[in-house]
């Protein structure tokens, strides 16, 4: 595949992977009104796409195409609509996470071996929704507490934390499930994308082969 249609071709799975994340985060999703407030949290697996979407295109093109989804998601929902730019900024950092550890400490794109990249995509996944799970609740009460008030940021508090960990745990085995899964077709037909440099990667495995 040459430069041009890799560029087409990875520019067509982030179009792919934003529409998926708005998908399933809009349609699949368990909607949890939190009691004495005008807001909700959710079960989905929304984050799992952006975490497939990393682990396929890199952390930039993947959390961009999962930030661009779930915040068109929010966006057109009432209840969700304010929490439109704080969805943008997290999800993106779910994907750049992701994609720093797979791509760039295991050179994901290049794993000659299915144990290697099934070990590499979970850590990098457990890596990405374990800063979602960190982050959304703090980033979250800090957001609601300058936009709807110190009562609001408490109430909502405790329930973000829990939909927050419990899809971070889903997300997890389902985005490394999917992309295992997919990975040796895509191998096979030549469609896998290659994120980062083959000249490092070998570096890096000939590194951990002369450590060991």
């Amino acid at each position: 595949m040459n430069f041009k249609n890799a560029t087409a071709y990875k520019i067509a799975l982030t179009g792919l992977i934003a529409a998926l994340s708005y998908i399933v985060f809009s349609f699949l999703q368990i909607k949890i009104i939190i009691p004495g407030t005008p807001d909700a949290t959710s079960i989905h697996l929304g984050n799992a796409v952006c975490v497939l979407g990393a682990l396929l295109l890199g952390g930039p093109l993947g959390g961009i195409g999962g930030a661009i989804g779930m915040t068109i998601g929010d966006l057109l929902d009432p209840v969700y609509i304010i929490s439109a730019p704080k969805t943008f900024i997290l999800k993106f950092c779910i994907g750049l996470v992701t994609g720093i550890v797979a791509h760039k400490i295991g050179h994901l794109s290049f794993c000659k071996d299915s144990h290697t990249a099934f070990r590499w995509s979970l850590i990098a996944a457990i890596c990405g929704l374990g800063f979602n799970v960190i982050f959304d609740p703090v980033f979250s009460y800090c957001y609601k507490l300058i936009i709807l008030g110190k009562p609001i940021a408490e109430l909502t508090l405790l329930p973000n934390l829990a939909t927050t960990t419990v899809n971070a745990i889903t997300s997890v085995i389902v985005s490394t499930a999917v992309y295992n899964a997919l990975r040796p077709a895509l191998k096979k037909a030549g469609l896998l994308p290659t994120v980062g440099e083959f000249e490092d990667s070998n570096r890096f495995h000939t590194n951990k082969k002369s450590v060991a």
